[in-house]
């Protein structure tokens, strides 16, 4: 009765290992052809055709994620064909062609960042202050000194000097393009302060009711990236205040994902890579990583006496994609794990890891399944990912059956 293979879907398999190819030599013998388990004698031994001895590996050795069963192939006289209707595996699963990533996970925070203190060069008494919680977008005011609003624009340079028509540099383009985003037009937002530049200013200082001289001083503004959510306050209605002081501190207005992440692994990330978050319900978030810090800082370990045992991190923030924001309820400051592509292969081969044969003779191979005729292919492996493993071999293509484990 000819034995048909089993067909399963190409389950991933929750282990990532390989077994040490298996040795003949260690193969328990077998009893004499010529006389029974009793000993009782059988006649001459008859003439048997060489088979394939295929045995479970009970030990493997690790190679990424846990532990894999595969079996061990002893190649025969036949080449590695077994005769129509013998030797067929209990199920197989299907080659394919796809991409490979490896994730790695690492431990972060989510919330709303790291305080950040807003400072200013202005001077005088603070007049009013925005309450904690409060969102201050490009714009707005900031506070107010001696009844004078000094409102926020986004930019990386903060304002050090006096801009007038003949100036140039990366501080005029961000005051600029501050102007254009508020809908304040007739000039080119470059890193030239030209005439037109300073009409447009005048049109702005008078809309916040503050003397119309086209010149923007440091102590008439503040920087921030983007918008601000107030914290705290650094000085109160009332006190003084110095140029170069701190006037509240801030978060970003959006939550997002701290990560402390080791210095080593730095290389595993950068601006603009996708990530997943897992959330404290187990809820999945996508998420892009915003920022790379380029200062390494060593934690404090609690080391013993005579040395600090503590690691050198990075800081990396990951903002939460829009689409998935309505999952992260009311979380601030919980602590998430975030996958990180670790490895990634291309359009490569791959199969089930319970799939890999370790061959008698040494290496790995497949046992491919056409019909009710195996053949064992050898192959070379390259990387594990989710349960799979990335594979060369001869004659082998995507959508060819390979035998597995049921």
């Amino acid at each position: 009765m000819t034995h048909t293979p089993g067909t399963t879907d190409d389950r991933p398999d929750h282990t990532d290992r390989l077994p040490t190819p298996a040795n003949p030599a260690q193969t328990p013998a077998h009893n004499p052809p010529d006389t029974s388990p009793d000993n009782t004698p059988q006649g001459p031994p008859r003439n048997r055709r060489p088979r394939t001895v295929v045995a479970l590996v009970a030990v493997a050795v690790a190679v990424v994620l846990g532990t894999a069963g595969v079996v061990v192939y002893g190649a025969g006289d036949d080449g590695g064909k077994t005769d129509k209707g013998s030797g067929l595996p209990p199920a197989t699963a299907t080659v394919t062609r796809s991409d490979l990533a490896r994730q790695d996970t690492v431990t972060g925070s989510l919330g709303y960042g790291d305080k950040q203190p807003l400072l200013s060069g202005a001077s005088g008494t603070v007049t009013w202050m925005p309450k904690p919680g409060t969102t201050v977008a490009q714009g707005q005011n900031a506070f107010k000194v001696d009844g004078r609003p000094v409102p926020l624009i986004y930019g990386d340079t903060p304002l050090y000097r006096a801009l007038r028509p003949g100036m140039k540099g990366p501080d005029v383009a961000e005051v600029e393009r501050a102007l254009a985003a508020l809908g304040y037009t007739g000039f080119t937002a470059d890193e030239e302060y030209t005439d037109k530049t300073a009409a447009a200013v005048k049109r702005w200082q008078k809309k916040l009711g503050v003397p119309q001289t086209g010149t923007v001083e440091p102590a008439g503004l503040v920087v921030a990236g983007d918008k601000i959510r107030v914290t705290g306050h650094e000085v109160k209605p009332g006190e003084p205040l110095r140029p170069g002081s701190p006037v509240l501190t801030y978060t970003s207005t959006g939550r997002l994902v701290v990560i402390d992440l080791d210095a080593k692994k730095q290389n595993l990330v950068r601006r603009g890579d996708g990530v997943a978050v897992v959330l404290p319900d187990g809820a999945r978030a996508a998420g892009t990583v915003t920022s790379v810090g380029k200062v390494a800082s060593t934690e404090s370990g609690g080391g013993g006496p005579g040395g600090d045992d503590g690691r050198t991190v990075i800081k990396v923030t990951v903002r939460i994609d829009d689409k998935d924001k309505d999952k992260l309820g009311s979380y601030d400051g919980a602590p998430v794990d975030v996958e990180i592509t670790a490895e990634k292969k291309k359009d490569v081969l791959t199969v089930p890891i319970s799939a890999l044969l370790a061959l008698s003779e040494g290496g790995y191979g497949v046992q491919v399944v056409k019909g009710s005729v195996t053949t064992t292919v050898a192959v070379k492996t390259g990387m594990f990912a989710n349960g799979r493993v990335e594979i060369t071999g001869d004659g082998l293509k995507a959508g060819d059956k390979v035998g597995v484990p049921r």
